[in-house]
C-alpha cells in the first residue's frame, strides 16, 4: 500500500469543509492500494457561462485530489505539508450542467519531497473529459 496514513473516508470529507474542495462539490468515492476517486458536480458550482464544465474546476478537481493523497503520503503532517507546485490539463470533452465528473488519481512518483500524480477526470458514461499531471513538493512547516 502507498498510503503512510490508511484512507478514513468520513475524516476526509471533514477536512474539505471549509475550503475550496466543500464548495466545489467534492466528495470521495472510493480508494484503493494507490488509487483514490472524487466525485463533482457539473452545476453552477463548476460551470462556465456556456452550461458545460469549467476547465479551472476539473483544474482545481486535480489539484485538491493530488493534495489529498500526497497528505496522506506524509509521515509527520506537524513538520511537513503538500503544496503543488506545476499542474497541466488537457480538456477533452465538455460535460453539460446537471451531470457529475469522477475524478480517478494514481502516481507516478512518490518520492520522499516530490509527489507525480496522474489524475484522470471521466464523465458518466466512463469518457475521458481531462487528464492531468500534477507535481507536489513536501515542504517544511514554518
Amino acid at each position: 500500500m502507498l498510503w503512510k496514513h490508511e484512507p478514513d473516508v468520513e475524516r476526509l470529507q471533514r477536512s474539505m469543509q471549509g475550503t475550496l474542495l466543500e464548495h466545489l462539490g467534492l466528495t470521495i468515492e472510493a480508494y484503493g492500494d494507490d488509487w483514490i476517486s472524487v466525485r463533482m458536480p457539473v452545476d453552477q458550482r463548476t460551470i462556465q457561462p456556456f452550461g458545460i464544465l469549467h476547465g479551472g474546476a476539473s483544474v482545481a478537481l486535480a489539484e485538491s485530489l493530488g493534495s489529498l493523497a500526497s497528505a496522506l503520503c506524509i509521515d509527520d503532517h506537524s513538520t511537513h505539508t503538500p503544496v503543488g507546485v506545476e499542474i497541466n490539463a488537457n480538456h477533452l470533452r465538455t460535460v453539460p450542467d446537471g451531470q457529475f465528473v469522477i475524478g480517478t488519481l494514481s502516481p507516478i512518483r512518490v518520492g520522499r519531497r516530490m509527489h507525480v500524480w496522474n489524475i484522470e477526470i471521466r464523465d458518466p458514461k466512463d469518457r475521458l473529459v481531462c487528464i492531468s499531471r500534477l507535481t507536489i513538493m513536501i515542504v517544511e512547516r514554518d
